[in-house]
């Protein structure tokens, strides 16, 4: 692990030092749509919540190019599944679409707000 990621000693988060944004550490193993993962999100109670939904640019900030399936810092989030997260950037282009960050490989698309997809939260 870089000193970029610093996980809290009850392991329920982690800080990254370079935006200062702390993360869910453990995602959960359910799967939601967009409007269930930003409900989710809302009353998530880790660590004394005040958690969200990423951006699209938070949560592709954690892609680790150098790696893929799963592209992320494993020691710093070692359970990732390399599946799509939801993040909270609607698209303004496509009606009824949402931005997710795949970490197979990093990737960022548009998709139905309909789908399923994972979560990890930010505050």
């Amino acid at each position: 692990m870089t000193d970029r990621f610093v996980i809290s000693p009850d392991g329920e988060t982690v800080l990254d030092q370079s935006t200062g944004l702390t993360w869910q550490h453990q995602v959960p193993a359910e799967r939601f749509t967009w409007a269930a993962a930003k409900k989710y999100a809302a009353v998530l109670d880790l660590a004394g919540g005040g958690w969200r939904l990423p951006t699209v640019r938070e949560l592709s900030g954690l892609v680790d190019y150098d790696r893929s399936d799963p592209a992320i810092d494993l020691a710093a989030f070692p359970d990732t599944p390399s599946e799509r997260f939801w993040t909270a950037s609607p698209d303004a282009g496509g009606a009824g679409n949402a931005w997710y960050v795949s970490f197979k490989h990093g990737y960022v698309y548009d998709y139905g707000v309909d789908f399923i997809g994972r979560v990890r939260c930010v505050r």
